[in-house]
């Protein structure tokens, strides 16, 4: 009796618009009349319907009509400070009301206020406190994201947040890439002793954190009301020494030349860069560094100096698009909020802005395998219930989310 052939494939979509991001001729790579399949966390095919190498029912173990819905690549958070406790809206009133950003730290507020909320909580709670912010951004299209530490500052606290970042990601089914950002701000028991603190960072929380295994990357907070650029340097030595990347919140306040500090060091990416000279672009585009653009931040802070977008395109350097989900300056848990934002306040273009949200996203975290719908890469793509990908940067808030995978495993609706 012959036996029943197993369809090769997990799953397959047809009756799609794919925006591909592929650089097939057509903007957002686009495909009009395409097709999606998947085996073991793939993609295993990604082009025209009509060019499927079989019948669908024989290709896969499932097959559904998307009815012309457009799929993407899945959405990349690449800058987040998910993990918190608390949060900071009186700050937000003060800051309407006139008082500036520096001012509220340097009285107490800022950072410091989110670490005692931070340190006061243990591993569930402060789990429980991440976990509903983690579920927005999945529900709004997000695969991959980037958790960062920086509100415990201490040993305890800083591995504490990265233990529940890596939780977040295992119990949740995303891929969540953790970065040690030790040197975000001084505590109050260091207050004063910037290069003592500077040597906790080095000397133990590092070395703990490498020990643990719980962090991809190494970021710092390269300002006046933050850490020095020889400070960086010395945590940046550190990180390069024990096998990690690294990269910089840079150039957010001021032109302390974050970006080409970064950029020396081979960094993944510089964040924020408002204030960076072309010289730190030229920099970055000689490194491969991508700048990673922030404008729910611009937008809270009410920034007027813009970042260098032209010297950015004119130069090559890849914009990445972020929520910089955080209590104080970025209470944001859109992703595609920010892309609007990117649009309104940066000009970048839709595509520009779908294309930093995904590619270039996935760049900024040393992520190859995903950001594009290609054989070969993950299986992360979203359905959307819209007519044409400028949307997800033009409707402000609003649920387009139709469907949600991560690595071929569907998420949204569960």
């Amino acid at each position: 009796m012959p036996t029943k052939r197993t369809p090769p494939w997990d799953g397959l979509l047809i009756d799609c618009r794919l925006a591909t991001l592929t650089a097939n001729g057509e903007p957002y790579g686009a495909i009009q009349q395409g097709a999606i399949g998947w085996k073991d966390g793939l993609i295993a095919y990604a082009g025209p319907l009509a060019d499927l190498p079989d019948r669908p029912a024989a290709l896969a173990a499932r097959v559904e009509s998307a009815g012309n819905a457009w799929i993407t690549p899945g959405l990349v958070d690449c800058h987040t400070h998910l993990v918190f406790g608390g949060n900071r809206a009186p700050e937000f009133e003060r800051r309407l009301q006139g008082e500036s950003y520096e001012a509220i730290a340097r009285a107490g507020g800022g950072i410091v206020s989110t670490v005692r909320a931070t340190r006061a909580l243990d591993e569930d709670a402060l789990y429980a406190a991440s976990l509903p912010r983690l579920r927005a951004l999945i529900a709004d299209g997000v695969t991959t994201i980037e958790i960062k530490s920086g509100y415990g500052l201490d040993v305890e606290s800083e591995t504490k947040m990265l233990r529940v970042a890596r939780r977040l990601g295992t119990e949740h089914g995303i891929d969540v890439r953790t970065t040690f950002l030790g040197a975000h701000a001084l505590p109050p028991e260091y207050a004063g002793r910037g290069d003592d603190y500077i040597d906790l960072v080095c000397n133990d929380m590092l070395p703990a954190v490498a020990a643990e295994g719980l962090a991809d990357t190494v970021d710092a907070f390269c300002e006046g009301i933050g850490f020095s650029p020889a400070q960086t340097r010395r945590v940046f030595e550190r990180a390069r020494a024990l096998g990690l990347p690294v990269k910089l919140h840079a150039d957010q306040l001021s032109d302390l030349g974050g970006a080409a500090l970064v950029a020396e060091y081979g960094g993944l990416s510089a964040d924020h860069i408002e204030y960076t000279s072309e010289d730190g672009v030229r920099a970055m585009a000689r490194a491969g560094t991508v700048a990673v653009l922030l404008p729910g931040a611009f937008h809270c802070l009410r920034e007027t100096k813009l970042p260098p977008i032209d010297a950015l395109r004119a130069h090559g350097v890849p914009m990445a698009v972020a929520t910089d989900l955080n209590p104080g300056t970025s209470p944001l848990g859109s992703l595609r909020l920010a892309m609007a934002l990117a649009c309104t306040h940066f000009r970048l273009t839709p595509e520009e802005a779908l294309r930093g949200a995904t590619m270039h996203a996935a760049r900024a975290l040393g992520l190859a395998d995903r950001g594009t719908l290609a054989a070969g890469q993950r299986a992360d793509f979203v359905l959307w219930s819209i007519d044409h990908p400028a949307e997800l940067a033009y409707w402000l808030g609003g649920q387009l989310v139709r469907g949600v995978w991560a690595g071929g495993r569907r998420l949204v609706p569960a």
